[in-house]
Parts: C-alpha cells; sequence; structure tokens
C-alpha cells in the first residue's frame, strides 16, 4: 500500500527536525528546470502568477535566487518537518516514533508543483508553487503538462518496489491531477471525509485535511500494509461507513453535534 498527500504552503525552517536522517529527491533535474523558469518573473510576475500579496512575491524570489544544489542539512530540511497546515498537524511527525518514521519513508508520498514527488525525509529547500499554477514553461502552459508522466511513473516504482497494487489517496485534487490513473499500475481507494453539520454529513475542508493526516499517522503507528485495515481508522471520533462507502470511495464519518 501506497499513500500519496499534498504538500502546504506554511513552512517551518526554524525548528529543528526530530530526525537526523534524511534522502535526496529524485527528480532534482526536473526541479531545476522549473527554478530556471522561476527565475525570469520579478516580484510583480510571481504576485499576478500566484494571487499572492507582494511581500509573499518578495519572498519567494528570494528563495528561487537562493535555490541551489547540493541539498544539506544546512540548507534543506526533511519535507515531512518542512510542511505545516492542516494535513501535517494531524500527521504530526514530530511526535512519531522511529518505527513510525521508517514507515512514512516507504508507504507515504508527498506530491509537490516543485518536486513532483517526495519522500517524507527528502530534504527540500522552501518554495511557493502550487501544483494548479499556470506557469508557462518549456513543456506546456502549466505544472500538469510539465510533469507529465513522470510522477506516475515514480510512484510506480515505488509500488513496484513494495509489491503493492493499491495507491491511497489522500491528495487534493489539485495534487492528484497530477496522477495519470490510467497509467498507474494500482487500484486506486480515496478515502472520505465527513462531519456531521446541521443534521447532514458533509465534507468540512479544514476537518478532512486534518483527518487525511491523521489517518496516514494512524496506519505508520500501525505498520499498516494491507489497505482493508484502514477501515479501522478511528482517530478523533471518526468511524468507517460502509453504507456511505463504494469499492473505492470509503467514507469515515464522524458526529460532533
Amino acid at each position: 500500500m501506497l499513500m500519496v498527500i499534498s504538500p502546504a504552503k506554511t513552512l517551518d525552517y526554524q525548528n529543528p527536525p526530530a530526525v537526523d536522517q534524511y534522502s535526496q529527491p529524485d527528480l532534482l533535474d526536473h526541479s531545476a528546470e522549473l527554478i530556471g523558469v522561476l527565475r525570469q518573473k520579478s516580484p510583480l510576475d510571481v504576485a499576478k502568477l500566484m494571487s499572492i500579496s507582494d511581500a509573499l512575491a518578495n519572498l519567494n524570489v528570494g528563495r528561487y535566487a537562493d535555490w541551489q544544489r547540493p541539498f544539506t542539512p544546512d540548507n534543506a530540511k526533511q519535507a515531512i518537518y518542512a510542511f505545516m497546515g492542516d494535513v501535517y498537524e494531524g500527521l504530526d511527525a514530530a511526535t512519531l516514533a522511529q518505527p513510525a518514521v521508517d514507515y512514512l519513508q516507504n508507504h507515504l508520498r508527498i506530491l509537490s508543483g516543485l518536486y513532483g514527488v517526495l519522500r517524507p525525509l527528502d530534504l527540500m529547500q522552501a518554495y511557493r508553487l502550487e501544483m494548479g499554477t499556470r506557469l508557462t514553461n518549456g513543456r506546456g502552459k502549466n505544472l500538469y503538462e510539465f510533469w507529465g508522466e513522470t510522477v506516475t511513473a515514480r510512484l510506480n516504482a515505488q509500488l513496484e518496489a513494495l509489491g503493492q497494487r493499491t495507491l491511497v489517496n489522500l491528495a487534493s485534487d489539485e495534487y492528484f491531477k497530477s496522477v495519470k490513473p490510467r497509467a498507474l499500475n494500482a487500484t486506486i481507494v480515496t478515502p472520505v471525509f465527513q462531519d456531521k453539520k446541521n443534521g447532514q454529513y458533509k465534507i468540512i475542508s479544514f476537518y478532512a485535511k486534518r483527518a487525511r493526516g491523521l489517518m496516514a499517522r494512524w496506519a505508520a503507528e500501525r505498520g499498516v500494509v494491507d489497505p482493508e485495515q484502514l477501515r479501522g481508522f478511528d482517530s478523533e471520533g471518526y468511524a468507517f461507513d460502509p453504507a456511505a462507502s463504494s469499492e473505492l470511495s470509503w467514507v469515515f464519518r464522524r458526529d460532533r453535534e
């Protein structure tokens, strides 16, 4: 079983990582190509392209200028400890025991606009580049065209290494669109997290994002290899609802009222 999640806009490069071990991203040549494109953009260009403030645009123009190889613990940080946000608060990687971290390194991948696919302990330098950004590049008019089959190929390689044929999609629609389902050598299972509000079960973005991280943590703490085990996920009051689920869409519901 292989799980995928999205990255986060908010980054933490102030606090030290919980572990010293690290790995190198597999697709840095591709990342360097994108950095080359981004370095041609002015702060005004970046602000318009990404719909961000002038301050954020200036910050990221500086990040693109500073981006350099080789990646070391002095100029980069492991992805799972660098990303912040709802998913990563649910995952809470800093409090995981070493066996759970090792599990995630093998069974979790982070989809990224700049890095394509990251392992949890891959070093990365700070950036902002959402997968949905319409960045014209040498391969097309956006990042989906830039990455093409590359992301899917990396996931296929990991699935083959694990001897697995199931991908658990815990990523957002924006990021999972970088995966080509027809070219993926796996069955795709998508967990759906719903909370009860005004008498009805609905997907509430904040809670759903957090639940994706919670599920990845739950799997890591138990060393889950059979995706069917995920139906036992019960963190923070969620429970599998077989009546609301289908073969490939697994619904987990929680009553908060």
